[in-house]
């Protein structure tokens, strides 16, 4: 009876500690104890992860993945479109947090081949960032530090949301890049920051993601506001492409934006600090009215 009790201990025990997560794909992840040596395959997950707490349990990440500082030291596994299989290997992950729009399949599937378990990431309401901070902290252990993160996120979020999301609306062009020309639709995550910020977005019922568009497309929506990303810190000289388009309201009331895009399109707590600088510039497309 002794034996049975304390084998019914150890098997309870054990249940206990064992952590299951659902994806953003509704795949189950479970791990028999937390993530010691994580792998990210996408520079927006690199900055979950530190945000998470899991800073010091990444063993490797892809490209770009450049925030915070120490992320710039961590081992290179190629890019988040051409993944080094043999690099993530030899680094013996025991948990790949993955990017469902920028990973390809086949990389993935590779990994749980290898017995890797693999954690799809994928927010398209600013809420799941904060989600994905809690998802993060329990695969990882770190359920404290996210748990903190993810609640003065939605407190953030909220005090922002609580100022501006009924606002007058703003006819709202995102342009992600010129050449070729491409934008978003209402199911991104940069469409919840224009609607959290009172803006429309003009292409929110085109199908695709991240669809490329003409430039007539643009001049028949009739955006009020066009806000641009680019590819750094500096504002991209072919926003003012749109100036020889006068009778655009966007440039005839002088509403062409820009905010970094490591401040908008990374699907992380920094999303807020270009949340305010959107709501701030759709303000004051409202007053050149």
């Amino acid at each position: 009876m002794r034996c049975l009790a304390l084998s019914l201990f150890l098997a309870s025990g054990l249940a206990r500690g064992a952590i299951e997560v659902q994806d953003d794909q509704g795949q189950v992840v479970r791990l028999d104890k937390p993530a010691s040596r994580i792998v990210s395959l996408a520079p927006h997950v690199t900055e979950l992860l530190y945000a998470a707490g899991a800073g010091e349990r990444m063993v490797g990440a892809v490209q770009y993945s450049d925030y915070p500082e120490a992320a710039k030291k961590l081992p290179r596994v190629g890019g988040f479109t051409s993944v080094d299989m043999e690099k993530v290997a030899a680094l013996k992950p025991d948990l790949v947090v993955a990017w469902k729009s920028g990973n390809r399949d086949a990389h993935l599937d590779k990994l749980r081949a290898l017995g890797i378990p693999v954690f799809i990431n994928e927010p398209r309401k600013i809420e799941d960032v904060a989600r994905s901070l809690t998802q993060l902290g329990r695969l990882a252990g770190t359920e404290a530090v996210a748990e903190a993160a993810a609640k003065a996120f939605r407190v953030r979020h909220g005090a922002l949301a609580a100022r501006y999301s009924t606002r007058p609306k703003v006819r709202t062009f995102y342009e992600i890049w010129n050449r070729p020309l491409m934008t978003i639709n209402g199911e991104h995550l940069i469409a919840d920051v224009i609607r959290l910020c009172g803006g429309d977005n003009v292409f929110a019922k085109l199908p695709v993601l991240a669809p490329a568009i003409d430039v007539e497309a643009v001049l028949a929506a009739q955006p009020e506001a066009i806000v641009a990303s680019g590819m750094g810190e500096a504002r991209p000289e072919w926003l003012d492409d749109w100036r020889k388009w006068t009778k655009l309201p966007a440039v005839s009331r002088g509403n062409l934006f820009f905010i970094p895009p490591d401040q908008i399109q990374r699907h992380t707590p920094r999303i807020l600090d270009g949340a305010e600088k959107l709501c701030v510039q759709l303000e004051e497309a409202r007053t050149r009215r």
